[in-house]
């Protein structure tokens, strides 16, 4: 028995997800091969190995109530000076992010945890390295444009090299269309009785 670190994200598929791996590596961030790019749900978080199984269900759980959203990055933003870190921007899903990563980190599940910093979905292109590398990715990606339909996040653990590997994908529940498409004011909303 023992602790693992653990992450949840989505993934940002091919072939965004290597182009901006390999722009972060350019960069000069050393930690760029071994993270898969992504949008964070949960942070790395230590969990015991035994509450795996309960992480399981619980993700499958979310994944079981979440919808199919369109996702859009557009241009850059950054985090500094309170975190050295330069990331391309969520222009549309940051809603449906926030939502996913509320119920993942819900206060009676197994990842439940308080969080560093409020919850600001981006995807990462530079963290910690030198002012004008940071520049460089903030200036170098700022026309930067991709859109996917999103349909499901992973889970994550970072091994003892330091490297992120996939434990598990999530599917949302629900069909690739949604039914409730037609009517946008209704989407992911109840009825009111």
């Amino acid at each position: 028995m023992g602790t693992v670190t653990i992450g949840v994200s989505i993934a940002v598929p091919e072939p965004h997800g290597s182009l901006l791996q390999e722009r972060r590596a350019g960069f000069g961030d050393a930690a760029a091969h071994g993270i898969p790019t992504h949008v964070t749900l949960l942070p790395p978080t230590e969990v015991e190995d035994t509450d795996l199984a309960a992480v399981d269900a619980h993700l499958t759980e979310v994944a079981g109530a979440g919808r199919p959203f369109p996702m859009r990055l557009s241009g850059t933003g950054t985090f500094r000076p309170l975190s050295p870190v330069v990331y391309v921007r969520i222009a549309e899903g940051a809603e449906a992010c926030t939502w996913l990563q509320k119920q993942v980190r819900d206060p009676s599940g197994p990842m439940a945890r308080e969080l560093q910093f409020p919850y600001h979905p981006h995807v990462t292109v530079a963290h910690g390295i030198d002012e004008a590398a940071m520049d460089r990715a903030y200036e170098e990606l700022a026309d930067y444009e991709a859109q996917w339909p999103c349909t499901g996040f992973a889970l994550y653990e970072q091994g003892p090299d330091g490297i992120w590997r996939k434990l598990r994908e999530y599917p949302f529940g629900g069909p690739l269309v949604p039914p409730q498409a037609s009517a946008p004011a209704e989407q992911g909303r109840l009825p009111a009785h």
